[in-house]
């Protein structure tokens, strides 16, 4: 039981031995916690950006040589330019939001400031899902509409031998889907748990302060 529960059921027991208080006597405490979600939210979002960007220092050379030979490699460059950009205003947002919310002094405005967080947070878990589909969508458009060079630079690794050439492009988009779909459910499952927690924490802050606005 965290400390707003705990102070709420002594009230509640002792409404006889005190003066009755309002919900205005909790206030700082929910202040205190959802600024706190906030930073959380700030946190995480960073370490996320972090993760990726340590993740393709990792993409093997085999890897950036087969984009460059299809002529992927330039266009995923600006792609991945175009994504840290957008992620990292998502970031300064958020960040906004919680220095919003750390100088907050009214109900009203706090409950406000906690809708536009919840709100960004959506658009960002949207962004990155939808991102993450249509990278997967274009770059298997792309290899489809390229299939006699991928044909060929797939037939020049040595995994597939003397396969003919259908059965090579049918097993690279087979391949190349199932690891696609696995990234994106884990990437929902990623927002699921940790920013999909915090919302709901902010959510129950809301409601209280809507009781107090009451």
């Amino acid at each position: 039981m965290d400390q707003l529960e705990a102070l709420k059921k002594e009230w509640q027991s002792r409404d006889q031995e005190f003066p009755k208080l309002t919900y205005k006597d909790i206030y700082p405490m929910l202040l205190k916690k959802s600024s706190s979600i906030v930073k959380w939210i700030v946190i995480i979002s960073l370490c996320e950006i972090i993760f990726w960007t340590l993740l393709s220092l990792l993409i093997p050379e085999s890897s950036n040589e087969f984009y460059e030979e299809l002529g992927l490699k330039s266009i995923l460059r600006w792609v991945n330019i175009v994504n840290y950009a957008v992620v990292a205003f998502f970031i300064y947002l958020f960040y906004r939001n919680y220095k919003k919310i750390q100088v907050t002094n009214s109900v009203k405005i706090l409950m406000e400031n906690i809708l536009q967080t919840r709100k960004t947070v959506h658009y960002f878990v949207y962004y990155n899902i939808g991102m993450a589909i249509a990278l997967l969508a274009g770059t298997n458009l792309y290899y489809y509409s390229h299939q006699d060079k991928l044909i060929d630079l797939l037939k020049s690794q040595d995994i597939y031998g003397a396969i003919p050439a259908e059965t090579v492009i049918n097993k690279f988009f087979i391949y190349n889907m199932i690891a696609g779909v696995m990234i994106i459910g884990f990437l929902m499952l990623f927002y699921f748990l940790l920013y999909g927690l915090l919302l709901r924490r902010l959510k129950r802050n809301y409601k209280e302060l809507k009781k107090i606005e009451v």
